[in-house]
């Protein structure tokens, strides 16, 4: 059951610890990609990750719901806690982690059947298969993806069919549609236009009010505006993490500053 392997029903406060890494290290073979790293984040808040490319900030995204699991070689080493369960423990049922736990990539990557069917192929997965419960579940999630008003006349269409933008909204409405408590996102606006961007930016604002919410970012004024906490990646160790604020305008570290002024990247 979720509740023995993950701690779910457990009364929670309003700013309850959702994830803490402690001397966590992720290894591709012998190289060490991310080095010892502790940090919490609190329920309901929003994380921005940045770092220049190669720093290790999506390889410690992915080990949150264990997607590095699919890669060769990949181990770890340390603690990663969901609540207070170690993630990696050898009773996690992975399948369940990644139900509590979504996911949205850089690229959108809708599944090459009708709207429909993406939004409700997980709420099925899980064994939900009465139908009206099935389109209630998707036009919630597509409400909160602000894509109903979009797609509700064309539900039995192709999702490949959408704009590159719809397609990522579409893809955060299928991870909405288990009711996650964590939403990963990883660089999910690079590939995206201006008028696209900012409409994901305004939902991931909305969005916080009931999920806990990571994004790996390379645009730092995007980490600055629709993140409270961010985190600085450097060659696989934090470096800073802290209120978004202080780490933009007070860092305390000068790889930090040399990174936000633009002295490397």
């Amino acid at each position: 059951m979720e509740t023995a392997v993950l701690g779910a029903g457990k009364p929670k406060t309003s700013k309850e610890t959702a994830l803490k890494a402690e001397d966590f290290s992720v290894f591709y073979g012998s190289f060490e990609a991310v080095k010892s790293v502790s940090m919490e984040i609190t329920e309901k808040d929003v994380v921005a990750i940045i770092g220049p490319s190669g720093c290790g900030k999506s390889t410690f995204l992915r080990c949150i719901n264990r997607i590095n699991d699919l890669v060769p070689e990949c181990h770890t080493k340390g603690n990663l806690f969901f609540h207070e369960k170690d993630i990696f423990s050898r009773d996690v049922d992975v399948n369940v982690l990644r139900k509590r736990i979504g996911m949205v990539f850089q690229k959108p990557n809708p599944f090459p059947k009708t709207i429909f069917e993406n939004v409700a192929f997980g709420p099925r997965l899980h064994g939900i298969r009465r139908r009206s419960a099935l389109e209630e579940i998707v036009e919630n999630s597509l409400r909160q993806s602000a894509l109903w008003d979009e797609v509700k006349d064309r539900l039995d269409q192709n999702a490949l069919g959408l704009s590159g933008g719809q397609q990522q909204r579409l893809c955060l409405a299928r991870t909405l549609a288990v009711e996650p408590e964590i939403v990963l996102m990883d660089e999910p606006t690079s590939a995206l236009d201006p008028k696209a961007t900012l409409k994901i930016e305004d939902l991931i604002a909305s969005l916080s009010e009931k999920y806990t919410i990571v994004i790996v970012t390379h645009n730092m004024q995007q980490a600055a505006r629709i993140s409270e906490k961010t985190a600085f990646f450097y060659e696989g160790s934090l470096i800073e993490y802290g209120p978004t604020k202080n780490l933009f305008t007070t860092p305390t570290k000068k790889q930090t500053e040399d990174y936000i002024t633009g002295r490397f990247g």
